[in-house]
């Protein structure tokens, strides 16, 4: 009786965080609720998409609607991991080096245009993603929690940019592949701008959670039941990822984790204390499309990752 309580308490919660983040973003749904739903499943989101369609503003305001300390890091070619976790400071009155913070740390981290920086500069992540610490010189310093990581980049322009490691690309839970809007949702975004609210989007948007409430629905999240059925399911779908024939590089056991943590992410906010197949579905493409690498006969007749992960669920039995 108590988990079906809270997950009301956190479904209505989720609710009031759409509905402010509603008032400025127009038509990207689909959007606002995986990042909810990474968010109380406690992992990172790649966002990629062309500039001016609204994510680094999405970002925004889901910090706002949290009222945690936001940062956020313009990655360029010349950043230095120093730049990102912080460095050693001589202090003259005490004749020692104390390690100052880079902007790093702190609860919602926004990296814009992440494939900008070389391989060291992104490296310089692998660990607090993933571990939610940093080491500086031997020393353990961890990050606040809630903590989550929103990094934006440009698929179309390729000039001046590092690829990805793949190392990297697993410690996203989500990729979030944002298109353009309809005509008629640029019309509400044209209304938008001529009333002013996107560029006044901090008075219209109100904190309507704490920090300590997400750590909270992040316990209740962890307590979504799941059959063993489903269980099977989850691993059905990534183990076929890994002997595709379309399919270069599957998913790792940590793709699978992923796929059960937004699961019941996604069943939670949906006013469910349990996990259905639909649950997993939904989350299957946003997990997997950037850890799976295509063949490249695959690539050459025009197949994508949508298309194959579309495929692989038709072909595993969906349990009843």
């Amino acid at each position: 009786m108590e988990i079906t309580t809270n997950v009301a308490q956190l479904n209505e919660a989720v609710d009031k965080i759409k509905a402010e983040i509603g008032k400025v973003i127009v038509g990207q749904e689909e959007m606002i609720e995986l990042l909810v739903t990474a968010l109380l499943a406690d992992g990172h989101v790649l966002i990629e998409g062309v500039p001016g369609v609204a994510k680094t503003l999405t970002a925004k305001l889901l910090a706002r609607c949290i009222e945690v300390p936001f940062s956020r890091i313009q990655f360029t070619p010349d950043l230095m991991p120093s730049d990102v976790i912080g460095t050693s400071v001589f202090n003259p009155q005490t004749t020692a080096f104390t390690f100052k913070q880079g902007p790093v740390f702190s609860n919602i981290v926004l990296i814009d245009e992440i494939n900008r920086s070389p391989a060291k500069t992104q490296a310089a992540l692998f660990e607090v993603m993933e571990e939610r610490q940093i080491t500086y010189d031997g020393v353990t310093y961890t990050m606040p929690q809630p903590f989550m990581v929103l990094a934006t980049q440009n698929p179309v322009e390729h000039e001046g940019t590092y690829r990805l490691p793949e190392a990297q690309l697993d410690r996203f839970l989500f990729k979030i592949e944002v298109g353009y809007p309809s005509p008629e949702d640029e019309v509400k975004i044209l209304e938008h701008a001529h009333k002013g609210i996107t560029t006044h989007f901090s008075q219209a948007v109100q904190p309507v959670m704490s920090s300590a409430e997400i750590v909270q629905y992040r316990h209740v999240v962890t307590g979504i039941h799941i059959e063993e059925k489903v269980l099977k399911y989850i691993a059905e779908l990534v183990y076929e990822t890994r002997n595709n024939k379309s399919i270069f590089l599957g998913g790792s056991p940590r793709a699978s984790v992923a796929v059960l943590r937004a699961a019941k992410a996604m069943a939670a906010i949906n006013g469910r204390d349990f996990v259905t197949p639909d649950d997993v579905i939904r989350v299957l493409h946003p997990v997997l499309c950037h850890r799976i690498i295509l063949t490249p006969e695959r690539e050459m007749e025009g197949g994508t990752a949508a298309d194959v992960i579309k495929d692989i669920t038709r072909k595993i039995e969906v349990p009843r």
